[in-house]
């Protein structure tokens, strides 16, 4: 069972994710959208400055254990000092900011909690939708929506007061996967895909799923929505060939394992592990709790083999 500091840990995490989502909302309902070029020519906008800024406040205060933290727009940390770390939050502030450029609506506030290499707690938040998904070990996961958690936690809550606020949280979340979703149809495979990150790579592997499945649906989504759709059971598989960093896959991760499913290195077949001193995750593949995919993961014929 989810002890109180959990319980308090998971609230402070939801209540930065939605005041970060809330000051991207302002600057995405502001009219024209202007992004700077990184240093790997990615886009850069006021929104993912304003939500990192919330976010570090937030997680740096009074309930988050005062652990330290990685994030994208402050990832300049050196493997000496990161690798002491037993426990760290790493968090993307606005991922998908192709998809926020776009207008699209499909971006999100990634926050994950980090122990021994691996995702204990993840949360998920889509600003546009007022909805989170989040998971932590012991827990399980979970999709909230309109939770409006700046209402039910304050600093400085008691034990007492932090129960109660949790309890009133996961009386308005429902658990993951939602079993109305999961078809389970013999033969039907759906993938989800990136809108802004297809790969040649991509398109040869579900290729090659089209020659074992009756059919295959291609389910497009943007940022780390991709893993709450797994995670939920609208999809069965994400496969991921492109370029991914740390921080754009914990706390999804911490969600689709929560639920039941995976998330595998297609190198040596393992759960992407955090914090290492290259932060690029290799290309991986995300299944869901219904999924029966042995095959992808052992496939013969070698289109599929990783």
């Amino acid at each position: 069972m989810l002890e109180t500091a959990g319980k308090r840990l998971i609230l402070t995490a939801l209540l930065a994710a939605e005041e970060a989502g809330k000051a991207i909302l302002d600057v995405y309902n502001a009219g024209a959208i202007v992004a700077d070029e990184k240093c790997d020519g990615s886009p850069l906008t006021l929104a993912d400055r304003r939500s990192h800024e919330i976010i570090i406040r937030r997680l740096g205060g009074e309930g988050s254990s005062r652990f330290p933290l990685l994030s994208e727009e402050g990832k300049d940390i050196r493997y000496e000092e990161r690798k002491k770390w037993e426990c760290f939050w790493l968090v993307d502030p606005l991922d998908g900011t192709k998809e926020f450029i776009k207008r699209n609506d499909e971006f999100t506030v990634n926050i994950a909690l980090i122990k021994g290499g691996r995702p204990v707690l993840g949360v998920i938040y889509l600003p546009v939708t007022d909805t989170f998904y989040f998971a932590a070990e012991d827990l399980g996961s979970y999709k909230a929506e309109h939770l409006r958690i700046a209402g039910l936690v304050r600093p400085g809550q008691t034990d007492g007061e932090t129960e109660e606020s949790f309890r009133e949280v996961m009386e308005r979340a429902a658990s993951l996967p939602d079993r109305g979703t999961e078809t389970g149809a013999s033969g039907i495979l759906r993938v989800v895909g990136s809108r802004s990150h297809a790969t040649v790579e991509q398109d040869l592997f579900i290729e090659a799923l089209k020659k074992r499945y009756e059919r295959v649906e291609i389910v497009p989504a943007g940022s780390s929505l991709k893993f709450c759709l797994v995670a939920e059971g609208k999809a069965d598989i994400y496969p991921r060939f492109g370029p991914t960093m740390e921080w754009d896959t914990a706390a999804g991760q911490s969600i689709v394992n929560e639920s039941g499913g995976e998330v595998v290195s297609m190198k040596d077949r393992q759960p992407l592990r955090y914090n290492k001193e290259d932060l690029r995750n290799h290309p991986f593949l995300c299944k869901g709790s219904s999924s029966d995919l042995e095959g992808l993961l052992h496939p013969d014929p070698d289109p599929l083999r990783f």
